[in-house]
């Protein structure tokens, strides 16, 4: 289904959370650019990695549950795009958990 084919509220709700949730992500590269000593250097730093991980954590656990395998398997360009974006969101997982693990390495 299209969304030209939804209700109009459905419709702008879903372009308005597809817009949020690509600035938010926007917001975290931007976060990450600017202030990477901050993030690696203080404890709410390491804490806000903490969340960057569980956050890209989330999302690679939506890649493999959430979603139908009938979307990529089978697709030469889908699988290739899915394999992609895991290593992403695996990659992007573990270094803000790394982050923060390693700021711990003190207390231990």
């Amino acid at each position: 289904m299209d969304l030209k084919e939804i209700a109009l509220i459905n419709r702008q709700l879903m372009y308005v959370h597809t817009f949020f949730i690509a600035f938010v992500v926007l917001l975290m590269g931007l976060l990450c650019v600017t202030s990477a000593g901050n993030l690696i250097d203080t404890m709410l730093g390491r804490r806000v990695a903490l969340g960057l991980s569980v956050f890209w954590g989330a999302r690679l656990f939506t890649q493999f549950f959430w979603y139908s395998s009938k979307l990529w398997k089978g697709k030469r360009l889908e699988t290739g795009i899915h394999i992609l974006f895991s290593v992403f969101w695996v990659y992007f997982t573990s270094v803000f958990l790394m982050v923060f693990v390693q700021g711990l390495a003190p207390w231990l």
